[in-house]
């Protein structure tokens, strides 16, 4: 398992921010190659789970999610969004952070904890490395995007 932290502050507000964040079907649109099902009917709170699908034909994996923690920003008060990994092959949890930022923006932080089954630890640097850039530009693409 691999930890690495992205840290944002997007010319958005708070609400906004977390919206882009947490549109999990938006996820397939800045991810290549990926579809996103949400298996539990909507609105998103604690025990949402949606799986991420990742592949072409044969040679897919399915990324399943569920939403532990759903504390959505009120009030000017931060929002916190933790997701468990529950895969076969994907493992570990993510959380995606909003506060209040300087000048009315949000800061968003992104924490995750990532690990792929059977892939050997000596691997670790290179995918704490290739996730960490996966991820970041999934962030920025979602927050540009509305």
């Amino acid at each position: 398992m691999v930890f690495f932290s992205l840290e944002r502050t997007p010319p958005l507000p708070l609400d906004e921010t977390w919206r882009r964040l947490t549109r999990w079907p938006r996820h397939a649109d800045v991810v290549p190659l990926t579809r996103i099902t949400v298996v539990t009917s909507a609105p998103t709170r604690e025990g949402t789970r949606f799986v991420a699908s990742t592949g072409i034909g044969p040679l897919r994996f399915d990324d399943r999610m569920e939403v532990t923690v759903w504390r959505p920003p009120t009030d000017g008060e931060p929002g916190l969004c933790r997701l468990e990994k529950r895969g076969r092959v994907v493992l570990g949890w993510a959380e995606i952070e909003v506060r209040p930022g300087p000048g009315g923006r949000a800061r968003m932080v992104w924490r995750e904890e990532i690990g792929v089954r059977f892939l050997p630890a000596a691997f670790d640097p290179v995918l704490q490395r290739v996730a960490r850039a996966m991820y970041g530009r999934a962030v920025n693409k979602l927050l540009r995007r509305a």
